[in-house]
């Protein structure tokens, strides 16, 4: 794979949508300078493919050269496909445990409150060798509080549960019985999470300034700070209030991590939900100017404020790296930088790892090697890079 130099990354159309946010310039990550190339990942696919299938979008961090992911890289993924909604004929229901049900149009919404959260994910399942299922974005719109507030919750409310607009056809089984039914996309929330003021769940109708995309959940999405992508809702068309625990398909059987934990002396498997974000980083990019290289660490975590980044090269020892200024949102990713000195031609090993302000490390893959399921990897991940 060709080296690509600034005008190549200039064509992806990335430093195009960091332009258009001119007007805040702590916006703004450098583009690559004069003479920088970027230096290719020789453990990444031959061919990088953004859209895999039509139902899956990656982003390719060699590219980044903005703080927000452009709304045509923003990664996306989806089960029941890409439903069409008319904006002018759109309505959100709220019902259920409320004392008031409510029917929303887009524009009743935006009249609301137009207040603006930055936050980036992940996909629950996104993992090496390309880590392309990651995003970061300015997100303009209405908290969930003040919809649900509009209904009233009842006293026995006690899970927000969120519907999409996207359906389709689910085999149901029961004790040998088989029920073929149609099914929607959906998440729930605790009463007290779908509250909470920070962080607050946001109901988002704008992506860095421009109105959500279809593959980002046009005309309304939910995004839940801090959480795993499966939990933030696209083509938000219900909410439904409920005192019963919800379990539909994908947040019961699907979005699960299955671990080995030893609890009172014994290896016990234990299944958890999909919900807030692990303490994760990896290098998505590295650089070349001159005799220097350039590592750049992207770090996602559920907003708990970071200790330290570090960045390691082959079998030398562990190297701060330093955080970019313009990424210091609190749900935001967070992009960290070290300058590598000295590389030798060849091929080697960078890796990186975070530590949290509670002490948490980021940890290895051995250190997970009791995760049977593939999701929730927040492992260290050794990438190789060729010098010449």
């Amino acid at each position: 794979m060709a080296e690509m130099n600034r005008r190549e990354v200039m064509k992806t159309g990335l430093a195009a949508a960091a332009l258009g946010a001119a007007s805040r310039l702590d916006w703004i990550l450098p583009a690559l300078a004069q003479g920088e190339t970027v230096v290719p990942f020789t453990e990444f696919p031959p061919t990088f493919n953004p859209a895999p299938a039509v139902d899956r979008r990656l982003f390719d961090t060699r590219t980044l050269s903005s703080a927000f992911t452009p709304k045509d890289q923003f990664f996306t993924t989806q089960h029941y496909g890409h439903p069409e909604i008319d904006a002018a004929a759109y309505r959100l229901k709220v019902g259920g445990l409320v004392t008031t049900p409510k029917v929303f149009t887009i524009d009743e919404l935006r009249k609301m409150g137009s207040t603006e959260l930055i936050a980036g994910f992940e996909c629950s399942g996104n993992r090496r060798p390309v880590q392309g299922l990651i995003g970061n974005g300015r997100w303009t719109g209405v908290p969930l509080k003040t919809v649900l507030d509009a209904a009233g919750l009842k006293a026995d409310a006690q899970e927000i549960v969120f519907f999409g607009a996207d359906r389709g056809k689910e085999t149901v089984a029961f004790r040998g019985t088989n029920f073929d039914v149609e099914q929607q996309y959906g998440r729930s929330m605790p009463r007290a999470r779908a509250l909470a003021s920070d962080p607050a769940p946001f109901l988002a109708y704008a992506l860095n300034g421009e109105p959500l995309t279809k593959h980002q959940g046009a005309p309304l999405r939910l995004v839940v700070p801090g959480w795993y992508g499966a939990p933030n809702v696209k083509w938000l068309s219900e909410i439904v209030v409920q005192q019963d625990p919800y379990l539909g398909k994908f947040q019961t059987h699907w979005y699960r991590t299955l671990k080995g934990e030893m609890i009172n002396g014994e290896m016990k498997w234990v299944e958890t939900g999909i919900t807030h974000l692990q303490l994760k980083s990896f290098v998505g990019r590295v650089t070349k100017t001159g005799d220097d290289h350039k590592l750049t660490t992207i770090v996602l975590n559920d907003g708990t404020p970071i200790k330290s980044v570090e960045v390691k090269i082959d079998d030398g020892p562990w190297q701060m790296a330093t955080a970019d200024p313009s990424t210091t949102a609190k749900y935001g990713w967070k992009l960290y930088n070290y300058t590598w000195k000295g590389a030798t031609a060849g091929e080697h090993t960078v890796i990186s790892r975070v530590t949290d302000a509670t002490g948490k490390v980021q940890p290895t893959e051995a250190e997970l090697a009791n995760k049977k399921t593939f999701l929730e990897d927040n492992s260290q991940h050794p990438r190789k890079v060729m010098i010449s």
